[in-house]
């Protein structure tokens, strides 16, 4: 039995991937077989083939950060059969991946696979930073940054639920969809502080940024007193040469020095890999958090923002597709 893989080779256009079959890996102690349904194409694999995350492995590798499957073989055999989802950073954009039992979370069978995929890496990361690091409570009003993405959506609708007003920003063609989310959707391309200031003109409790770069600045004028900033990315710079690291370092950078002036606003810069030096609790707490985003799901209270399925044989496809910025949602590749 063989294993379909996608192959990012190097600094190429989304064309450039590769299609290649291996022999099909065993589980050794502790690991499981897992066959993948459904994979995701996060802003992660975008900035990858650009050679701009920060810290991707040496070209060639497979990318896929994320992962929804069944266990086909697990040293634990009661495991066999379950269907589970993985954060995986790389490797996910395979027909069958070999992952740490202890990394898998139980996905309720009333999700299908695309479904549930949607909300692993962007489920975990909206979470987190709304319930985690901002810790914003009913009433108080927010801006989302790419409302319309993966985490964006999710990020919406969580906010929604738990009694906040949501600015959202996305560009003209998805204001619609982020409307019908519940927030009020504003134009990227327009002036968006002068829009934001008169819809919150005392300024916002939080702003969920993962633009980065020379507009990192308007998300912190944008903070009321006592707000927060989170950022998450440097999308803004995806296209920019010279050292992949440099970005995300001048902004971190910045987060702490903002942190160091009176100005009565807290900044963060969210990863999802934080605390894994102690891994026990690195991931219990990621399997709380899906857990809960998997709950509300189920519930109904949550709904998938599936952009598109397709085949991973057509990932180049898929890649393009997300990077178009005219979908709603994450592009999942189903094996």
């Amino acid at each position: 039995m063989t294993v379909t893989e996608i192959v990012l080779p190097g600094l190429v256009e989304p064309d450039g991937l590769r299609v290649e079959h291996r022999e099909l890996p065993r589980p050794g102690a502790g690991e499981a077989l897992v066959r993948v349904e459904a994979t995701g194409v996060s802003f992660a694999e975008q900035q990858m083939r650009r050679g701009k995350y920060f810290d991707q492995p040496p070209f060639p590798f497979v990318p896929g950060y994320d992962v929804v499957g069944t266990v086909l073989e697990a040293a634990d055999p009661g495991l066999t059969g379950r269907r589970v989802a993985a954060l995986t950073k790389v490797g996910g954009w395979r027909s069958h991946v070999v992952l740490p039992q202890a990394d898998l979370v139980p996905v309720p069978a009333e999700l299908d696979a695309a479904e549930a995929e949607t909300f692993v890496v962007s489920g975990i990361t909206a979470w987190q930073m709304l319930h985690r690091i901002a810790r914003v409570r009913a009433g108080a009003t927010i801006l989302v940054h790419g409302a319309n993405g993966g985490v964006g959506t999710t990020l919406v609708q969580l906010a929604r639920m738990a009694g906040i007003e949501v600015i959202g920003t996305a560009s003209a063609r998805n204001l619609d969809a982020v409307t019908a989310l519940g927030a009020t959707a504003v134009d990227y391309r327009g002036d968006v502080p002068a829009e934001v200031r008169e819809l919150a003109p005392e300024g916002v409790d939080a702003v969920f940024d993962h633009v980065g770069g020379p507009g990192i600045a308007d998300s912190l004028r944008l903070l009321a007193p006592g707000g927060t900033l989170v950022a998450y990315g440097t999308a803004a710079t995806k296209d920019e040469p010279g050292n992949s690291r440099l970005p995300v370092l001048k902004l971190f950078a910045r987060l702490l020095w903002w942190n160091a002036l009176p100005n009565r606003r807290r900044t963060h810069f969210y990863n999802i890999w934080a605390g894994k030096r102690n891994l026990t609790r690195f991931r219990a707490r990621l399997a709380e958090d899906l857990t809960a985003v998997f709950d509300l799901a189920v519930r109904g209270e949550l709904h998938a923002q599936v952009a598109a399925r397709i085949p991973l044989a057509e990932a180049a496809k898929a890649l393009a597709l997300a990077e178009s910025g005219t979908v709603t949602g994450k592009v999942v590749l189903v094996p």
